[in-house]
């Protein structure tokens, strides 16, 4: 798994490419919670994502948890329909913003 991040102002953009699982979730927790503490927009781009597992879920969780105690946002853009089904099967399309 690769993490790129990218800033634009006050909005950055975090990039992940290969599979979010039980060993590459920290670091994609980590980048989440790191960017918030520069700014309160964080974009998650899931365009070369090719796998979530819960693990992935549960950082997924804490980064929106965060957005929401810093009044911030946290939005997946470029979610692939194979990881929008796991995110609609866990319900996490109420929980999260998507574009």
């Amino acid at each position: 798994m690769q993490i790129t991040e990218t800033r634009d102002n006050e909005v950055i953009t975090i990039a992940i490419e290969g599979r979010v699982d039980t060993n590459t979730s920290p670091q994609v927790q980590d980048a989440i919670l790191k960017s918030f503490q520069k700014v309160n927009q964080v974009v998650l781009d899931f365009s070369q994502c090719t796998y979530v597992s819960s693990a992935g879920l549960r950082a997924l969780l804490i980064g929106q948890k965060t957005a929401s105690s810093k009044k911030g946002t946290m939005k997946l853009v470029h979610v692939p329909e194979i990881l929008m089904n796991v995110l609609q099967m866990s319900g996490f399309v109420n929980i999260l913003t998507i574009e």
